[in-house]
């Protein structure tokens, strides 16, 4: 069975629900270590997983997960890269969906350079992939046969987190993906492929949470927050 990394809420506060992380091509959880503490800090809990295209028993540790009636809902699966349709798989045993990057077509580096640059435009994350010795090398230019991304049997919301200038899973072809579907599909201008752990990391994580007080209210997402007339 795949590692996992644990956030717990604080302390003396009523844990808010779960979030369960699938990685994408070459990460392993400990990746969302700075996402999993910031969400931590607002009492939800975070579980984070390896790369189900590198680890079969990694979905199995999922389905657990959304099993474990000690782990407090909603319980929302979270996707990053091609983890993204793997997440889609377990949709009926969830609350929620968070679709992270979701690749589209094949993508090909030509060096690490190359791709950690379309990983990440935050150099501190870079620095740390750099110096990571479980992280996978090349992981992007691998594009392995993935389950098809049947968003329209996904009754479940689903928030998809873009960035504009993601090379790896560009733009306009996600749009289409998600077309028809339901999706509420929120872009971060010049956010790169992993905007959960990208210069506008806060601003993702922000959005999550936001997302997951509507999720508590009602699975209909009402608003809870507007600006002036």
């Amino acid at each position: 069975m795949s590692s996992s990394f644990s956030w717990d809420e604080p302390e003396g506060l009523a844990a808010r629900g779960t979030l369960i992380v699938l990685s994408g091509r070459g990460e392993h959880g400990g990746v969302y270590e700075r996402f999993g503490r910031r969400l931590a800090f607002d009492a939800y809990r975070v579980r984070a997983l390896g790369d189900p295209a590198a680890d079969p028993s990694v979905l199995d540790e999922a389905a657990k997960l959304l099993a474990d009636e000690s782990l407090p809902g909603p319980k929302v699966v979270v996707g990053s890269d091609t983890g993204g349709h793997y997440a889609v798989q377990l949709a009926a045993d969830a609350d929620a969906l968070i679709l992270v990057g979701l690749p589209t077509s094949p993508w090909t580096s030509g060096s690490w350079e190359e791709e950690v640059e379309a990983r990440t435009a935050c150099p501190t994350h870079q620095g740390r992939l750099a110096a990571d010795p479980d992280f996978r090398r090349g992981a992007l230019a691998e594009n392995p046969r993935l389950p098809a991304p049947r968003l329209d049997r996904v009754t479940v919301p689903v928030l998809a987190l873009h960035g504009t200038d993601d090379t790896v899973s560009p733009l306009e072809t996600a749009r289409e993906a998600y077309a028809g579907s339901g999706v509420r599909l929120v872009t971060f201008h010049g956010g790169r492929h992993d905007v959960l752990n990208d210069a506008l990391h806060r601003t993702a994580a922000a959005t999550v949470v936001l997302f997951l007080e509507r999720l508590r209210l009602s699975p209909a997402l009402p608003v809870i927050a507007e600006g002036p007339a």
